[in-house]
This record gives C-alpha cells, structure tokens and sequence, in this order.
C-alpha cells in the first residue's frame, strides 16, 4: 500500500498537478487526492502547500522526494531484473512516437529472441523520454534530440516535412511550396510536446508566417483522417503520410530534416534484452552517435 501512495505522492511532486498526475499513473483523480492524504494523515505531515491550481511542495515534501526518487529506482531495477533474469525468455517495453521505424527493429528482434514478450507504446516526443526517465520503458524512440550524460542514443533514420493536403485542396496542383506559401491555411497540428510540432513553429515563427486559424488533433492518425477530409493542411513526416490517392503530398522549400532517435539508460545499455535491440538497431540503421 505505502509503495502506491509513494508513487502518487511522487508523481503529484513532479507534476504540480493531481490531474497531471493521475493521467501519468492510469488512475482517477480522487484516488490519487486519497493516496496523498491517507499519506499525510498516517503520518501527520503536511507533504504540500494546497493554493491555486498547482501543488508546492512543502519543507518536509521537498526532503522526502529525493528518498522516494531513490526508492522508485531500486523497484524499477528489481522489476528489470526480474523480467529479464532467464535466459531465453524476458519482455523488452517500448515506447515510440511512431510506428514506422521501430516495427522494424521489433520484427528482426523476435526473428531472433521469439520467447521474449515485446510491449510498444505510442506517445508524443516529451511522453515516451518521460516514459524511460520513469522506468516505464526499457528503450524510446523519439524524434526529440536530448543531450543527457545518462542516456546512449542511436540514430533510426531521417525524415524531411512535408505538406500534406487533400486532392481537391487549391495547393494540391503544386508540386513544391514556399513556406509563405502556407499563409492563411487551416494547419492542422499535434499537441504540445510533439517534435513535429515545435519544428513547424519554429519555422513559421522564422519566416513570420502565420497561418489561419490552428487546428489541434492529438494524433497522426486522426490528422491524417482529417486531411483526407479537407479540413485543413498538415505538416508531417515524409514516411508518415500514407499512400492514398485522395491525398497529395507536396516539396516543402526549406524544409527542416527531422531525426529519430532510440535511447536507452546508460545504466541498462549492457542488459542482455535492451543490448540486443541496441544492437539490432545498429545494424539497421549503421550510424552510431
């Protein structure tokens, strides 16, 4: 029971926010407002200071974090251990902005390890490097480039933006576009904390573009429903637009070149099931940073 409550108290301490907290652990909100005071009532501490719409840490919340951070990472580690002690057996989780590179890697993985169970979860770029912070994952794929002594990195591939929009789209009879030429378009857009996302502001942003009205979707899929539908333009990923007569796929001028990445903890790298999808990743992709 006290390892539950630790977490909630964890997460709530690394977010500010019982929501926040609550969407990142898989439980409701009440139930992680329950763990946090069944915790200071037991123990007749006050962990936060309660005012406005963030939680503060208090005195004796901001001593007990740094205990509970080294706590998690020990039964992340005797979990690790556990699932990947046999010799022929295990499980390796995933977490990935995408599919489209990463099924690759995992079908050479279980050609090789068929007795190992194999977990892939999609995120945005910030969730799936959160996801292997946390030790909810073994290795990530993300398109977020990190510079982070503790982590190993590998390159999957690279990837220009382009536009996608649908066929009957008055953009759709040109082949290449000008950046201002995508003044005054309904943009179709990921959520916050996409890499996808930041490039393209960023590059609106440098060429003072400001498109038409913004739509948010939170997914690619339901962007690229979207598109097919006329609802507005994307920018994305060359090797994530489908092929689909409905849709056109336009040369975007000056477009940035998006990377994925895979990374995993430096302290797992030599584990016997991350060192081999390492590895497999090696020799798909034969660029090592």
């Amino acid at each position: 029971m006290l390892s539950s409550e630790l977490k909630a108290f964890y997460m709530v301490a690394r977010l500010g926010s019982i929501t926040q907290a609550a969407k990142k652990l898989g439980l409701s909100q009440p139930t992680v407002t329950t763990q946090i005071r069944q915790l200071e009532s037991h123990y007749a501490v006050e962990l936060f200071y309660r005012g406005g719409r963030r939680l503060v840490l208090s005195e004796s919340g901001a001593r007990l974090l740094p205990m509970v951070k080294t706590l998690l990472q020990q039964e992340a580690d005797i979990e690790f251990e556990l699932r990947n002690s046999g010799q022929a057996q295990g499980s390796l989780r995933i977490a990935a902005t995408a599919p489209y590179y990463i099924l690759d890697l995992v079908k050479i993985f279980r050609q090789r390890l068929p007795q190992v169970d194999v977990a892939v979860e999609i995120g945005n770029s910030q969730q799936v490097l959160e996801m292997l912070e946390d030790y909810r994952v073994d290795v990530a794929a993300s398109s977020q480039l990190v510079e982070d002594a503790r982590l190993v990195r590998r390159v999957l591939g690279t990837d220009p933006l382009v536009v996608a929009v649908h066929r009957s789209h008055p953009l759709a009879q040109r082949q290449t576009l000008a950046i201002d030429a995508l003044a005054g378009h309904c943009l179709l857009m990921r959520e916050q904390g996409s890499t996808t996302r930041l490039m393209t502001e960023q590059m609106l942003a440098g060429r003072g573009v400001k498109v038409g009205t913004l739509l948010e979707i939170g997914s690619r899929e339901s962007i690229r429903e979207a598109v097919l539908r006329n609802i507005g333009i994307s920018i994305i990923a060359r090797h994530e637009v489908p092929h689909n007569p409905e849709l056109a796929v336009l040369t975007l001028e000056g477009a940035p070149v998006m990377h994925e990445y895979l990374y995993c903890l430096k302290e797992r790298r030599q584990a016997r099931l991350p060192a081999a999808f390492l590895g497999v990743a090696q020799e798909v992709s034969g660029i090592q940073l």
